[in-house]
């Protein structure tokens, strides 16, 4: 495969490019293993443009005169799955005429199309103006949005995609004793002449952080398929991918190390700044669908209890179960009387608490409703909550500049 540099990348000092072959072949390599690699060089040196995006300058966001408002998702994989079932729990269903199809819409968003693209696709498109709100990955939006001021966080932690960008050197050879990315930086075997090879797909997030962390000595080769092997078939020193649960860098004989995480990630719901002050329906919309999220997703970690307590008055059961902190629910306990019959007379002996308690903490909550004379517990899922006001929209006004 041929070695090509990016046009986005800037001149180096040095003129001299590294192989990632130990063939004297200064323009192509192969090698061959259990699952395909393919690299390609990219630069020699840490130096960017961070004005530019991947394969040339980011596209400019232009106001867009149409009626119909695009949010664009990921076509496939676990990230299009999970974000159809956040719009479904949010009582916003994604309907397609044909599942081959590439668009769709939202019934009870009558204005709104829905896009499915791939997470590059997303990006590029909100800065083009072409989508207007979107739901990807953290990773992706950093990688292809370049911290672009136009691309603006809607909501930061849609509770799906949990993982990690981070770097993994190998367990062995002359890493083995090498526990953090200061260690790795201060390797006397890194030059100019002998850069640390990183294999990555992360061309803008990788340098990067590279840069920031003062690492001088390195270059990055772009690459697809089982990225784990690049070290053990020796056309690259260490990596920088998605990390999930951990396992398949262990399988490979790959560990983490202390500093090394350049980017912590989940699913975002992303806006194009400029559709939303130009356009108010956008803003709209954007409004109905973060409180719709806020409520599903605050009432997701929690649970409803309710629990019956023999006491003289409301004010003594309170009391009570106020004595614990954990119960004292969003703003306290709600307390009503539990009607009996006793020899043919009406009589409240009891009383009925209700409160919410975060999902973590449950069995520990129970166990200190029991401790103040609780009894009966019921436990229930909550499925939407919905405050006087929602907190997040108010900053993202401010953020906004509205």
């Amino acid at each position: 495969m041929s070695l090509l540099l990016p046009t986005n990348l800037l001149q180096c000092r040095s003129s001299s490019l590294l192989l990632l072959s130990s063939s004297s072949s200064t323009t192509a390599f192969s090698a061959i293993a259990p699952r395909r690699i393919c690299l390609r060089l990219v630069t020699s040196c840490v130096a960017y443009d961070q004005s530019s995006a991947v394969n040339g300058s980011a596209p400019k966001a232009v106001v867009v005169e149409r009626d119909q408002i695009r949010l664009g998702l990921v076509s496939k994989g676990r990230m299009a799955t999970n974000s159809l079932n956040l719009l479904k729990d949010c009582q916003l269903f994604v309907k397609q005429v044909n599942p081959r199809q590439y668009v769709a819409q939202i019934p009870q968003l009558p204005n709104t199309k829905v896009c499915f693209q791939r997470p590059k696709d997303i990006v590029t498109k909100l800065l083009s103006g072409d989508l207007d709100l979107g739901i990807v990955g953290l990773d992706k939006l950093r990688e292809y949005g370049q911290e672009n001021e136009d691309l603006i966080i809607v909501h930061e932690a849609l509770n799906f995609g949990g993982y990690h960008l981070s770097i993994a050197i190998p367990n062995y050879g002359i890493f083995e004793n090498i526990k953090s990315l200061k260690e790795l930086a201060q390797m006397p075997q890194w030059s100019e002449e002998r850069p640390l090879r990183v294999a990555t797909g992360f061309t803008y997030l990788g340098p990067k952080f590279m840069k920031e962390n003062g690492i001088k000595h390195v270059t990055f080769s772009t690459a697809s398929g089982a990225l784990e092997a690049a070290p053990a078939m020796g056309i690259a020193d260490v990596v920088l991918d998605l990390v999930s649960s951990g396992t398949t860098l262990k399988e490979n004989n790959l560990k983490e190390i202390e500093g090394g995480v350049v980017l912590q990630c989940k699913a975002v719901l992303v806006a194009s700044r400029r559709a939303l002050t130009k356009r108010k329906e956008a803003l709209n919309t954007v409004q109905e669908i973060l409180e719709r999220l806020e409520a599903h997703l605050k009432a997701d970690s929690q649970f409803t209890v309710v629990a019956n307590f023999r006491g003289s008055s409301a004010e003594e059961v309170a009391d009570r179960v106020l004595s614990q902190p954990s119960l004292s629910g969003w703003q306290g306990p709600t307390i009503s009387p539990v009607y009996c019959r006793q020899g043919g007379k009406i009589s409240v002996d009891y009383y009925a608490i209700v409160i919410c308690v975060p999902k973590k903490t449950l069995y520990d909550s129970v166990k200190n409703l029991r401790a103040v004379g609780g009894s009966g517990v019921l436990v229930s899922p909550l499925t939407y909550i919905f405050d006087e006001d929602t907190p997040r929209w108010g900053q993202f006004l401010r953020n906004l500049g509205i």
